[in-house]
Formats: structure tokens, C-alpha cells, sequence
């Protein structure tokens, strides 16, 4: 019979835990948290002095009902969730759900702690329990309640001020802020045309190579000094007949060293980079990897680290393992002689765990990959990697700078790099986030004074770009470089924008959508303070101070709400909502004369007749021309399979269609383009056949042809089948730039797949 009752956050952990600790201890989960402020109004009493109202969750009470049953067979209850602020505050509220207080229960309650799921790691957190951090929980507390005071009390007013519906989040309103002020600077934007002119050169064995004109009639050239195509003209010509030599040729050694391993953030921006995934998936997929996955005879194996940290450091253990790995891997040049230490930004030291890392360096991903999915294994492969090419060896590059006379007043410049050594590089590069400069090149031996002969001069006209929008990248390293929000809750904080429509990724990048310019408007003209960059992060270092035992957190929400809620009031009466919703135009309705205004509707802004309330009913899009007239129905080919009369073509929010031309009395509709049979007999219905089709979003899937009595789809095309494996009747082709291509099983938990080819 278990003494010992463990309790954790996920079952997957739970599993993998309790293959560790053995018959005595009985680990189960909470299914994450269990209580919270319901999402009402009231849930905190602010005239008794912030008092929450905290309500178990309607999902967590069967979890509560099987703990509490395990109890009455146990000795101690170990609080294992998650080692961070919210892991703490989920071990507090679960005692408190539980109805046990620790002074009063005669059970003993202890806290118990680690950072990977590895049986060292758990026993040594069993070994040494401590007691719930009350300063970690009331942190979490201050934060929980500051949310609901933003989200409950701004929410509303966006309702009456706007329309129903939208909402305003503490971090969510500054992240939005970002996206609206970037597109504001890109419509700014003014490009300024300027022009390079560069000399393609040999030498005398005829090696070629480029340089770029850098001085010019005895001036250095600055990037607008060439601004047209004359000036450039002038100067082609000028340089034609030059004598080009060598004058100077200098040589140095460059040494470039590895970036530390992984923290939340910079593990979310890497994977955004090189994997193309989303921070939501990023940190689901890392949870997986780090509550255990199934690896052959071992079972369930946690493979890395708790992937919520700002910290770089690595343990003594990790730098012998990964020294191991180097010096069997790539030899003993490549591995340091002393560990390579980074310093740790984080500044709460409670919260600095180790980075993100693999439990055990020696697993390599090539060794895990048949027991991972693609996702998991193209994660684990970059975190292995990081890792590991933190501890090597650096690069050592060597740079070639050489100016080449042009005649007098003339000079050219070329620069080549030789990786002489490459170190972690031949590992790991790690990406950026806008490659905007030209790589350089190698350039043929050259010495002083020697002759040059010019082939070609380049002209070429450039014009400057307007800073580029928001990528999960490049968003998330904002806001930590802000230091607003925890980098934990980015995922979420970038989801709601999407969800809320407030924004839209475009070819992986964030554009506002006209009611978040318009919400982001009202709250940065309105609302300055509470959407300012250096007061959110400032309060986030309140929090940390919170945390560390340095303020209490009542006085801190006092502070924040007397002002917040005396500007609220002041707004009230002071914004109106017609102000802004609705602006002014300089055109007449068409149907009655009156002024037309830009309004804002669910679908963003249009143009409408400000006699609307009179009667008028006219309204086009905003992106109609001034004098356009409404078109002429457009009659296809096709006859209404339901009426006989003529299909019309029409233009919908998510392209063109077909409509009957008898409408209202039939209501038909029908793509324009007929999905494409596939030739495969639907494997659910064994009676439709699959189909080509777009999603909303323009991405093309396959389902069956009798949807909605069918509703099986694949979003890979459908390959003559059986599976040898398990029989399932059809394959997929899959396609990826590193795998190339190759044949896989649809059906889940079947991991068959051929080898790809390039």
C-alpha cells in the first residue's frame, strides 16, 4: 500500500515519475491547476482589500475527488508541480481545494522540486523537501489579480467604447502596441533611392572577384552620396579608363564565439528561425519532451530540462557530459580545455534554473529519432545542438580587407572571410532574424602594388526598405529585451491577438487588422501609462521583488489600482464612441448627397452613408475607387443543380463562387472550381472518393466527397496503400527540404514511413 502520495501537474509525468520512485510512493496528477479567479465580475472584493474569491475549476473536481481519495490510504503528500511561480501557487491552491492547512493537519505536506525528469534528479528532490514558498505564491497572487483588475475593468470599456467583445490584457495591449506602431512606421515610410557601383576585377592568373567603389574624388563615399542614375553615370565613366591596383592589403584574425544554450525566450526565437514553429507550438512540443517520451527498453525517458527558465547556465554534470560528447564525436581540438561559463540575466534567483538542455547530452538525436515524431525530433535536434556547441571550441575566421586604387581620388574596397578553424560552427550557427547584409566572399591571393585588370563596372540602383513587421521572433526578443511579460506566457499573449483578431500573420509576420489599430489607438492616447513600455516592465520587476521576499504584494495592487481605476472613471465621460469608430470623408453618398464616413464593422473598415439613420442603406468596401460604379452580374456556364437557372459568379470574403441567379427563392452555392478527385475511395466510408480542397486559409487538403456525412481529410496527398505495417488502405507523401521525400502512414500511432529521397 503507498505512503507516500505524489502529486504533479501532468499524467504523462505522473507515469514516467513513478517508474522511478517505486511501490511506495503513488504518483498522480492535478491536470494542471485547480483552482483560479472565475471570469466574472466581483471575483475579487477590492474594498477588503483585494481579497480573491478563488472557485475550483468545474473540471478539476473529479481530479480533487481522486486525490483526496488517495489520501485516506497515505502517510505524507509531496507537492511535485512544476518548478516555477505558477507551479508553486498550483501547490497552494491544491492544498487549499483539498481543504487541508498544514497547521492544523496532522499529515505532513512538503514541496518537493526538480528540473528534469531523470531518476537521479527526482530522488534527489524527494531526499531534500522544503516548505511551500508563500513569497513564489503571493508573486503569482499579485500577478493573477493585476490581470483580472486590467482584463475586467478595460475589457467593458472597449465593449461600450468599440463593440462587444474585444478585450485589453496587461502584456497583450503592449505586445499589440508593438504590431501597430511598426505598421504606423512602415506607412510612414518614405524610400529614398540610392545607388553602389562596383568593379568586377581579375588578376593576372586571371582570378576574378568584386569590390565596391568606397571614395570618390578624394571623398569617401556615404550610403546616399551616388543618388541617381546621372551621378552614377558620371562616375562609370570617370572609372572606365582607370589604372586599378593594389594598395593595401590587411589581414586579421577574427574569433567568433558559440551563443549560450537555450532559455524559454531564445528557445521560442530559434524555433520560430530555423523550424518555422509557432512559440504555442514550440513550448507544447518542448512539454512533451519534457514530461517523457517512450525510448525503447527504458520506457517513458524525460529528454530534456523544465523548458521555463531565464537561465544560461549549465550544471556540472551537463559540461562533462557534453566535453564527453565533443572529444568522441568531432576529437579533442573541438572540446575545451575549462567549461565555457555565460553569465545568467536572470534576476530573480529563486526562478534561475539550469537552461534548456537535454537530460542527457549522450543521447544523441540520430540514436532517439525512431522513437520521436518529426516534431519532436527536429526540437530535440536543436536543443541538442545548442547545447553541445555551447562547450566547443570557437571559430576562427580569417579576414582579408584590400583597397585598390582606382586613380587618383578613386578607391574600391573587397573584404573575404576564411573559416580557418571552424569550431562550434561546424555544429551550430544560430539564425537571425532579418538578413539584410551581403555575406562576404573568399577573395584570389593578393599582394601590394600588384596590376588589376577591370572587366565590367556595376552600376546598381537601390532604394532604402521600411523597417520590417513583426515575426514570433522578433517579437518575442522585443519584449524580453523590454523585460515585459515572462517569457512563458508569450505563446499565449501572441495567440490571443490572433484569436481576438486584432492581428493577422502574413507570410509569418504580424499585421495589425483595423479594430486592433483602433483598440490600440484608444489605449495609447487614453491609457498612455498603462500601455508604456518601461511601466509594464517596471512592474514586472515589482513582481520579481514581490517574489523575493523584498515588498508585499497587497501594497502593490493598492498603487496600481487607485490610479488606474480614478483614470477609468475620467474616460468614461470623456471618449466617445462615434469618435472612434467613425471618421470623416471628403466624398458625398452617391444615393442621398450626404457626407460618406469610414466606419468599423466586424470585418474591418468600410465606407457607409452618414445618413444611415435616415434611411440610406449605401455602404461599399474601403477599397473601392472613388467613382466606382456597382458591377454588372457576371453570368458563368454552369446551370443551378436545384432550379435550372443560371449560376452567377460573385466575389466572397474568401474568393470567388458561384450563386444562383434566382436568389432569394434559391439559395444554391457552389465553388467556382470543382474540388479535384484523387482517384482514392474514402478508407472511413469505403464510399466517397478523396477530393482535393482549400482550406479558408489557402492551404489544400484532401477529404471525401460526401462531407458532411463523411468527415475524414488528410492534409497530405493520398498514395496507393496498403501500409505493410498495419494495413491501413492508403499512404501519404511527404515532403520536407532536409528529408526530401517520402511515403508515411496516415493512421495514428503507426510509424511507418520509407526512406526519403532528395
Amino acid at each position: 500500500m503507498p505512503q507516500h502520495l505524489v502529486i504533479v501537474e501532468s499524467p504523462a509525468k505522473a507515469k514516467t515519475i513513478e517508474k522511478f520512485l517505486g511501490k511506495d510512493y503513488r504518483v498522480i496528477a492535478s491536470y494542471g491547476h485547480v483552482r483560479a479567479l472565475p471570469s466574472k465580475q466581483g471575483s475579487v472584493d477590492i474594498e477588503n482589500d483585494f481579497a480573491p474569491k478563488y472557485a475550483v475549476l468545474p473540471e478539476s473536481k473529479r481530479h480533487i475527488d481522486a486525490i483526496k481519495k488517495e489520501l485516506k490510504e497515505s502517510d505524507i503528500l509531496l507537492l511535485a508541480t512544476d518548478p516555477d511561480r505558477e507551479g508553486e501557487a498550483i501547490s497552494w491552491h491544491l492544498l487549499a481545494a483539498l481543504g487541508m492547512d498544514k497547521k492544523k493537519n496532522s499529515m505532513p505536506v512538503k514541496r518537493v522540486v526538480f528540473h528534469e525528469i531523470t531518476k537521479d534528479a527526482i530522488i534527489h528532490a524527494v531526499e531534500n523537501p522544503r516548505d511551500i514558498s508563500q513569497e513564489l505564491v503571493d508573486a503569482q497572487q499579485a500577478r493573477s489579480i493585476l490581470d483580472y483588475l486590467v482584463g475586467f475593468n478595460l475589457s467593458p470599456f472597449l465593449w461600450k467604447k468599440i463593440r462587444y467583445g474585444l478585450s485589453a490584457g496587461r502584456v497583450q495591449s503592449v505586445a499589440l502596441r508593438l504590431i501597430c506602431e511598426r505598421e504606423k512606421e512602415i506607412k510612414a515610410f518614405q524610400e529614398q533611392e540610392y545607388w553602389t557601383i562596383g568593379a568586377e576585377l581579375a588578376t593576372g592568373k586571371g582570378q576574378k572577384f568584386t569590390a565596391n567603389l568606397v571614395e570618390a574624388e578624394g571623398k569617401k563615399l556615404g550610403k546616399f552620396d551616388i543618388p541617381d542614375d546621372k551621378a552614377a553615370d558620371r562616375l562609370v565613366k570617370a572609372l572606365e579608363n582607370g589604372a586599378y591596383t593594389v594598395d593595401k592589403v590587411t589581414k586579421s584574425e577574427r574569433k567568433r564565439t558559440p551563443a549560450p544554450p537555450f532559455t524559454t525566450s531564445t528557445l521560442q526565437q530559434e524555433a520560430a528561425r530555423k523550424l518555422g514553429f509557432s512559440a504555442k507550438k514550440t513550448m507544447s512540443t518542448a512539454q512533451k519532451l519534457y514530461e517523457g517520451v517512450a525510448v525503447g527498453d527504458e520506457g517513458l525517458v524525460g529528454l530534456i530540462t523544465y523548458m521555463r527558465t531565464d537561465s544560461v547556465v549549465l550544471s556540472n554534470q551537463a559540461l562533462q557530459e557534453a566535453h564527453e560528447v565533443i572529444t568522441s564525436l568531432y576529437g579533442k581540438d573541438y572540446a575545451l580545455a575549462k567549461p565555457r561559463f555565460y553569465k545568467n540575466k536572470a534576476k530573480n534567483a529563486q526562478e534561475a534554473h539550469e537552461a534548456v538542455r537535454p537530460t542527457s547530452i549522450a543521447r544523441t538525436p540520430a540514436e532517439l529519432k525512431k522513437y520521436l515524431s518529426s516534431d519532436q525530433f527536429k526540437l530535440y535536434d536543436l536543443i541538442w545542438k545548442r547545447t553541445v556547441a555551447c562547450q566547443m571550441a570557437e571559430a576562427l575566421l580569417d579576414q582579408t580587407s584590400v583597397d585598390i586604387g582606382a586613380g587618383e581620388g578613386y578607391r574600391f574596397r573587397a573584404a573575404g572571410t576564411v573559416i580557418r578553424f571552424p569550431g562550434f560552427m561546424k555544429l551550430y550557427i544560430e539564425g537571425v532574424d532579418d538578413q539584410t547584409e551581403e555575406k562576404e566572399g573568399t577573395l584570389p591571393p593578393l599582394t601590394e602594388g600588384e596590376s588589376l585588370k577591370l572587366q565590367k563596372l556595376v552600376p546598381e540602383q537601390h532604394f532604402t526598405q521600411p523597417p520590417p513587421r513583426y515575426t514570433e521572433a522578433s517579437l518575442v526578443k522585443t519584449l524580453e529585451e523590454y523585460g515585459i511579460g515572462r517569457p512563458s506566457t508569450y505563446a499565449s499573449i501572441m495567440n490571443t491577438l490572433l484569436e481576438r483578431k486584432y492581428a493577422r500573420l502574413d507570410s509569418k509576420r504580424f499585421v495589425p487588422e483595423d479594430v486592433g489599430m483602433v483598440v490600440n489607438d484608444l489605449l495609447t492616447n487614453h491609457f498612455t501609462q498603462y500601455v508604456d513600455y518601461n511601466f509594464t516592465a517596471n512592474l514586472e520587476e515589482e513582481l520579481d521583488r514581490v517574489s523575493r521576499g523584498e515588498k508585499q504584494w497587497k501594497p502593490l495592487l493598492h498603487d496600481f489600482w487607485g490610479p488606474f481605476s480614478g483614470l477609468l472613471k475620467q474616460k468614461e465621460g470623456e471618449v466617445s464612441k462615434a469618435d472612434l469608430t467613425t471618421e470623416a470623408t471628403d466624398e458625398l453618398c452617391p444615393d442621398c448627397g450626404k457626407p460618406l464616413v469610414v466606419k468599423l464593422g466586424k470585418r474591418g473598415k468600410f465606407i457607409a452613408c452618414s445618413g444611415y439613420q435616415e434611411g440610406c442603406t449605401y455602404t461599399r468596401n474601403i477599397s473601392q475607387g472613388e467613382q466606382q460604379e456597382p458591377s454588372e452580374p457576371v453570368f458563368s456556364e454552369e446551370k443551378c443543380e436545384k432550379c435550372g437557372s443560371p449560376m452567377l459568379i460573385k466575389d466572397g470574403r474568401f474568393g470567388k463562387y458561384l450563386a444562383c441567379s434566382a436568389y432569394p427563392a434559391c439559395k444554391n452555392i457552389q465553388p467556382l472550381v470543382k474540388p479535384k478527385g484523387t482517384g482514392h475511395t474514402c478508407p472511413e466510408c469505403k464510399e466517397g472518393e478523396l477530393t482535393e480542397k482549400k482550406s479558408r486559409y489557402g492551404k489544400m487538403f484532401y477529404s471525401c466527397n460526401r462531407y458532411p456525412q463523411c468527415k475524414f481529410a488528410l492534409w497530405d496527398p493520398p498514395q496507393p496503400g496498403p501500409c505493410p505495417k498495419c494495413g491501413f488502405p492508403l499512404l501519404v507523401k511527404k515532403v520536407y527540404k532536409r528529408e526530401g521525400e517520402f511515403l508515411k502512414c496516415p493512421k495514428e500511432g503507426c510509424d511507418y514511413r520509407t526512406e526519403g529521397k532528395k
